[in-house]
């Protein structure tokens, strides 16, 4: 009888000890994990008993708590619908999203480099007050970004690419935020729903989440990447020069945009390739590098992991085991790669930043109640996909590119501009996607952007990069120089 009563308090005490452990890691170690989990509605409801932190956007609020005379005590507000794909929104009855999501624990006060003013807050009985975050975002970039996609759906996304700082963040149609940041719950469920319903999305942040999108050409710079740091091509290699050319296996054949040879000689070069955007090339190219080379250059660039702005961008990806024909069609962006505006920009950059790849920033500082800079995130490198001799070959291509090239229409007076355009399909009788990627100056660059326009036409309706979202980017670009 001893030795049973024994085990089972052996038993008990282990269970005791579990518990006891996962305790203290739920209350202390994992705290703010729990806290910013978006299921954690208890954590909702509680911040609403706090003013919770402004978003400011230089120095003035984007987002902000304002008193009320009810339960709640505060209401969110938010000012301007251009920023509702970066805010998202805080809500007692749906969560929150985008930056309120990413950055709540500063905002309701409740981040750990908060503790001291925690304690003070239980000591005098009184709640704590929220930091403020105020982000990198330039108002007048944002607003530039957003009047230059005018009633187009898609997205646009500017960084500082010795910086990382991202400097616009559009993502169009946007919404109302005010809309479901209230506290009538039927009203706002009926908001959400038609929201949600919209067939054009406007809840995502499209410069960083959603379905992605088919890169189409804009993906001929990773190819060419990869070409250039095998160290077996350089601008000057050349390639067979047919109208078409027959994907192995298959039956399909790729044409360039133009149904014609990529110039009038037998052979053209991969530098004249890249300024008229050709096909065929590229799907010669594709097929000599073979996907793992392909696969590898994607992956230096950040297709396939995580990136966080803070907020969480959907990874781009390129297809695993392709077979030969299905490689040709992802050597210029078509079959199953996948990219994000934030993804593309990024590729921008680093071909502007002589290799170097910054990790983009939204945030510039917290600020607690008191004034105090609880963070203020420095420049940090992401990485460095391509040699800083790779990035001048392939700047070499986009600057042709814009000045004697198809993506001429996004050149603008008195700067360099250097750019790619894409027009990528997306099955038999479906709208097109429009693309432009680019940075400016070519020397000692201001700002790389990327674009894109989701519905750019049918397939047949002669709709391009260069007719389209190349124009978008020089209505930005002009913003950008004051032009």
């Amino acid at each position: 009888m001893t030795k049973e009563l024994r085990r089972v308090s052996l038993v008990v005490a282990a269970m005791f000890i579990s518990l006891f452990i996962a305790g203290t890691l739920l209350q202390a170690v994992n705290t703010e994990a729990v806290a910013n989990d978006p299921r954690n509605v208890r954590n909702i409801y509680e911040s609403y008993k706090t003013q919770r932190g402004p978003i400011l956007v230089d120095g003035k609020p984007i987002a902000e708590s304002v008193a009320v005379d009810s339960a709640y005590r505060y209401l969110r507000t938010y000012d301007n619908e251009i920023y509702s794909g970066v805010t998202g929104y805080f809500s007692v009855f749906r969560g929150a999203t985008g930056i309120e999501s990413a950055a709540n624990s500063y905002l309701s006060g409740q981040s750990s480099s908060q503790f001291f003013e925690q304690v003070n807050a239980v000591l005098s009985g009184n709640p704590i007050t929220g930091a403020a975050v105020e982000l990198t975002l330039d108002p007048m970039l944002q607003q530039a970004a957003w009047d230059a996609l005018g009633d187009y759906s898609g997205a646009l996304i500017a960084i500082d690419p010795v910086t990382g700082n991202i400097l616009a963040m559009v993502s169009k149609p946007g919404f109302n935020a005010n809309r479901i940041a209230g506290h009538e719950s039927e009203k706002v469920r009926e908001n959400y729903s038609e929201l949600e319903a919209d067939a054009a999305n406007p809840l995502i942040n499209k410069t960083i989440g959603g379905d992605l999108y088919h890169p189409g050409s804009v993906f001929k710079l990773v190819v060419a990447a990869a070409a250039l740091e095998s160290g077996e091509y350089n601008n000057a290699s050349t390639f067979p020069n047919p109208v078409s050319v027959k994907l192995p296996g298959s039956s399909s054949e790729v044409f360039n945009s133009s149904r014609r040879a990529c110039g009038s000689d037998s052979t053209v070069s991969l530098i004249y390739a890249m300024r008229y955007s050709c096909n065929v090339p590229f799907v010669e190219l594709g097929l000599a590098l073979g996907q793992d080379r392909l696969r590898a250059q994607a992956e230096l660039f950040g297709f396939g992991k995580e990136i966080r702005v803070p907020m969480l961008a959907t990874p781009s990806v390129f297809p695993e085991e392709m077979d030969e024909a299905q490689l040709g069609l992802s050597s210029f962006g078509q079959f199953d790669v996948r990219v994000s505006p934030l993804q593309m920009a990024l590729i921008s950059s680093a071909i502007s930043n002589g290799g170097l790849m910054m990790q983009p920033n939204l945030i510039e500082s917290v600020i607690s109640p008191n004034l105090s800079v609880i963070q203020s995130p420095q420049p940090e490198v992401l990485a460095q996909p391509i040699t800083a001799a790779t990035a001048e070959a392939l700047k070499k291509m986009m600057v042709q590119s814009v000045s004697k090239g198809v993506a001429s229409n996004a050149s603008i007076s008195g700067v360099k501009v250097a750019g790619k355009t894409g027009t990528a399909e997306n099955g038999d009788n479906e709208r097109v996607t429009l693309w432009f990627t680019g940075f400016a100056p070519s020397v000692n660059p201001k700002v790389a952007i990327a674009l894109v326009i989701e519905d750019g036409g049918g397939a047949d309706s002669g709709a391009s990069g260069n007719g389209t979202a190349a124009p978008v980017a020089r209505s930005f670009f002009k913003a950008v120089f004051g032009q």
